[in-house]
C-alpha cells in the first residue's frame, strides 16, 4: 500500500464531519464529484471500506470510525507542532550591526535596547564599512560614513574619535614600535591608519582586531583604538592628541522600507538615545579616564 496522502485524510475528515459530499464541497470549494472520486481512491489505496453510502449521505463504516479517530489525533498533533513552531518564530528579529568595537559597546548596553516585554528579538552582528545593505532587511547599521546611494534612511549621531594608546607602565619614547591590524582584514580608515603612517616601525600585528587592546596593554607597542574603548581600559594611556582625520560622525542606517515598522522605529530611537547619552565618551572628552576600575573593562568576542 502506498503512503496515504495527508490532504486526502483531511478531506476524509471533512466529509465524515459534514455527513456527505455537498457539505464537504461547500466547506472546501472542491466539487462534489471530485471529492467523491478522491474518497473512492482513498478506500482503494487503504483496502478498506470507509463509508456507507446512501441517498441520505455518507455514514462512517466501522473502518471509517477507526480512521476518523486516528485522523483527529493526527490533526491535534499537527496543531501542536504548528503552535510550537509559531511560538519560536512569532517575534520579528531586529538586528544591530557595526564594527567590532561598536558592537562590543552595543552588547554591553543591550538592556537599554531591548526589554523583557518588547515584542521583538535582538540580533547583534559584526559588519564591515564596505558591506552593501541593499538586500539586508530588519537591520540597523552603524557606519562612520553615510551611504551615498540606495534606498536608505539615515540619522546622524555622535562623533567617534580615535587616539593612539600605549601601556601605562611604558615610558614615552620617540622610537616606540607600533601594532597594526593585519592588512588582510583591515577595512576602515582607522584600521588602516597605522600601516599607512608607520609601516616601517610595525613590530606586531594581528588579524583578530579584538586582540589589539590586549597587545597594547602587554607593552608590545602603540596602537590605535576608539577613544571610548581606550580611555575606559585600565593599563592604557593616550599617546598624543586626537587623530583628527579619523574623527567622523556615526550614522544610523536602515532600509527605508523597514524604518516605519514599530519594532524598527523603537530600536532606532533607543539606539540614537544611547549614543547621545554617551556623546562625551565617544568624543574622548568624558572623565572616564579619571574613574577607571576593573568593571570598566569591555570584553569583545568575535561571532
Amino acid at each position: 500500500m502506498k503512503d496515504v496522502n495527508w490532504d486526502d485524510l483531511k478531506l476524509f475528515h471533512i466529509v465524515a464531519s459534514q455527513g456527505g459530499l455537498a457539505g464537504a464541497a461547500s466547506s472546501t470549494g472542491i466539487s462534489a464529484p471530485t471529492i467523491g472520486r478522491r474518497m473512492l481512491l482513498l478506500e482503494r489505496s487503504m483496502g478498506r471500506t470507509l463509508f456507507t453510502r446512501s441517498p441520505q449521505g455518507y455514514r462512517l463504516a466501522p473502518d471509517g470510525v477507526t480512521l476518523f479517530e486516528r485522523v483527529v489525533s493526527m490533526q491535534k498533533m499537527a496543531l501542536d507542532i504548528s503552535q510550537w513552531h509559531g511560538d519560536a518564530f512569532s517575534l520579528p528579529i531586529v538586528s544591530v550591526a557595526s564594527n567590532i568595537w561598536l558592537m562590543g559597546f552595543v552588547a554591553d548596553n543591550a538592556a537599554a535596547l531591548r526589554g523583557p516585554q518588547d515584542a521583538f528579538r535582538l540580533c547583534c552582528k559584526r559588519i564591515g564599512d564596505d558591506e552593501d545593505l541593499t538586500f539586508r532587511r530588519g537591520m540597523v547599521a552603524i557606519f562612520d560614513t553615510a551611504p551615498k546611494n540606495g534606498n536608505f534612511a539615515v540619522r546622524k549621531s555622535v562623533t567617534m574619535t580615535y587616539h593612539a594608546y600605549r601601556a601605562a607602565h611604558l615610558p614615552v619614547r620617540n622610537d616606540m614600535p607600533w601594532i597594526s591590524i593585519g592588512t588582510e582584514v583591515a577595512v576602515s580608515d582607522a584600521e588602516k591608519w597605522v600601516f599607512r603612517n608607520h609601516e616601517a616601525v610595525i613590530h606586531t600585528w594581528t588579524n583578530a582586531p579584538e586582540l589589539l587592546p590586549k597587545l597594547i596593554a602587554s607593552g608590545a607597542g602603540i596602537g590605535i583604538l576608539p577613544s571610548f574603548l581606550g580611555d575606559a581600559m585600565p593599563g592604557l594611556v593616550r599617546d598624543g592628541e586626537t587623530i583628527e582625520e579619523l574623527s567622523l560622525p556615526l550614522w544610523l542606517t536602515v532600509n527605508d522600507d523597514d524604518r516605519h515598522a514599530p519594532e524598527m522605529r523603537l530600536l532606532i530611537d533607543r539606539l540614537a538615545a544611547l549614543l547621545k547619552r554617551n556623546e562625551a565618551l565617544f568624543g574622548g572628552t568624558s572623565d572616564v579616564r579619571e574613574d577607571r576600575s576593573d568593571s570598566s573593562v569591555i570584553p569583545f568576542h568575535r561571532s
